[in-house]
């Protein structure tokens, strides 16, 4: 399929008003980022941005022709209505997967994602919010900081990251890891995202097998220098054989795709090709030998917690598959939300994002001296926003994601909507 995943530029519209344009730009722009934009596929496998083509190109048609007073109805990336509303209702109303109590299971998900019943839009890919690594760097980053503040002095210069999956969202952990001063160990069963970590600058160093990992890792350790190192290898293995050499790091997670037994993870002792094979084949083979393999894994990660690692799960579902595969303390390993980010949820503080429609990198640097100006006194804001500045590059339409409180959102709203009226005011003067 011959389709272009580009990112629209400047203030011409497509559609009949912006609240169309902006929408249908943002979807443009979660395919440019994608991981397999020619299969809809934003992340994590299965993650999308619409069901198929045709229930894509029909939500392209739709936005460009709807009016204000109409509201589209899309139902698990496929588009089923187009009401007559009021020009104060929303342009889309979507919902994702919508399968509760006894139907919510993998099987069932499965079975309807085959005959094309339904699909994982995740947290963002099917409600076209994704904006590629400059939000993920940044959500990564924050935890690795509040890890700092709350072990470590508020520093984790010459500490010791282990991590696994350098795929659509992991693959942010090494430059995240870096920013925040530490040394990251990054372990990949794929020989093409080292490469394309490397290739973009967020990966450092590829090790030649582990123990050249680890004497890369113990360099930068003794001098207290952020680097981020990649090896290749199986997690529970490389976990295993670690933990076995009594290598205890400070601080342990994963973000391998162990939320999909199927098109994700990566059973031990099996090649690529073997897996690629066995997913069309052999699916049900597939998940037994995953599971087993995430039973040794999160095994694995206990060890390193009863040794005094920092271990948490970053969101990917490990824990869950481990517990309903017997292992019974898999949640004495706490998930990142409730360890690291309640704390902040219960001060009103959150992810809060801004893009730039137009694709105008200026508009998020003038936003980046706006926010230094605006809170000077947010060490973590101030320190996120230099750094990003520095190393993290815009990806489709230039992006930012910073972690702010209620009233701090408010006022950087009010700003910015005050930045784009005398812009506008000076436009119409000239």
């Amino acid at each position: 399929m011959n389709k272009h995943f580009g990112v629209t530029s400047g203030s011409n519209l497509r559609c009949r008003g912006w609240r169309q344009e902006g929408l249908l730009r943002l979807l443009e722009n979660v395919l440019a980022v994608g991981e397999d934009p020619a299969n809809l596929v934003v992340y994590a496998a299965l993650g999308k941005a619409a069901r198929d083509w045709p229930s894509h190109d029909k939500i392209v048609e739709t936005l460009m022709t709807m009016s204000d007073d109409e509201t589209l109805v899309v139902q698990s990336g496929k588009p089923i209505g187009l009401l007559k509303t009021h020009d104060k209702a929303p342009i889309v109303i979507m919902a994702n997967c919508n399968m509760v109590g006894q139907w919510a299971k993998a099987d069932n998900f499965y079975e309807l994602q085959r005959r094309n019943l339904i699909c994982w839009g995740g947290l963002t890919a099917g409600d076209w919010q994704y904006i590629g690594s400059q939000g993920v760097i940044q959500g990564t980053y924050e935890i690795f900081v509040r890890i700092a503040e709350r072990h470590f002095n508020n520093s984790l210069a010459g500490r010791f990251i282990l991590t696994a999956g350098l795929g659509g969202m992991g693959g942010s952990q090494p430059l995240a890891g870096r920013m925040a001063g530490a040394v990251i160990l990054c372990v990949e069963i794929d020989e093409e995202r080292i490469a394309k970590r490397l290739a973009n600058g967020y990966l450092d160093h590829r090790a030649r097998d582990l123990d050249d990992a680890l004497a890369l890792v113990g360099a930068a350790k003794r001098e207290r220098r952020a680097t981020s190192i990649g090896v290749l290898g199986n997690a529970a293995d490389i976990y295993e054989t670690l933990l076995a050499r009594g290598i205890v790091p400070d601080v342990v997670t994963d973000q391998t795709s162990a939320h999909d037994l199927i098109y994700g993870y990566v059973p031990s002792g099996r090649s690529l090709d073997e897996v690629r094979r066995m997913r069309r084949d052999d699916p049900d083979t597939l998940m037994q030998e995953s599971r087993a393999t995430i039973v040794r894994h999160v095994r694995a990660m206990l060890g390193f917690k009863r040794a005094g690692s920092v271990v948490f799960d970053n969101g990917n579902l490990i824990r869950t598959q481990a517990r309903d595969s017997g292992v019974t303390d898999a949640f004495d390993i706490q998930i990142f939300t409730e360890a690291y980010l309640r704390p902040l949820f219960a001060r009103a503080i959150g992810p809060f994002r801004w893009i730039s429609l137009a694709n105008d990198r200026d508009d998020i640097r003038k936003i980046d001296d706006h926010l230094l100006q605006l809170f000077p006194d947010n060490r973590i804001l101030a320190n996120w926003i230099t750094l990003a500045r520095q190393h993290v590059p815009f990806e489709g339409l230039p992006a930012r994601i910073a972690w702010l409180g209620h009233g701090e959102r408010t006022a950087l709203a009010l700003g910015v909507n005050r930045m784009v009226r005398e812009l506008s005011l000076i436009h119409i003067s000239e």
